[in-house]
């Protein structure tokens, strides 16, 4: 590979990958939500994080939703440790795709 497109596809990179600016954004106002795993395009994780929240706050009301609240309040918490790396892995999947040729 050349200079050229070794600049070419890190540029690519650098335009096209995941901020991890806004991913902390989502993460910590919408977080709960999985707002930073859609962003991230952790779209399963994302969903099962918002139905757990979703059911959580429509059972605590009677005290049961309070476990699944805990488990996305640690889920959560989690996420802040978890968001460079999925970042990382989103930026060498680009790397690969752009490389064959598929973006």
């Amino acid at each position: 590979m050349t200079d050229t497109r070794a600049l070419y596809i890190e540029q690519r990179i650098s335009n096209e990958a995941p901020s991890p600016f806004v991913a902390y954004l989502l993460w910590f106002f919408l977080g709960m939500f999985g707002a930073h795993r859609f962003y991230l395009g952790r779209w399963g994780s994302a969903l099962t994080m918002l139905v757990l929240f979703g059911i959580g706050s429509a059972l605590s009301v009677i005290l049961i939703g309070y476990l699944p609240l805990a488990f996305v309040g640690l889920w959560w918490l989690i996420d802040a440790l978890l968001i460079p790396g999925m970042i990382a892995q989103d930026r060498e999947v680009l790397r690969w795709q752009i490389a064959q040729g598929h973006r």
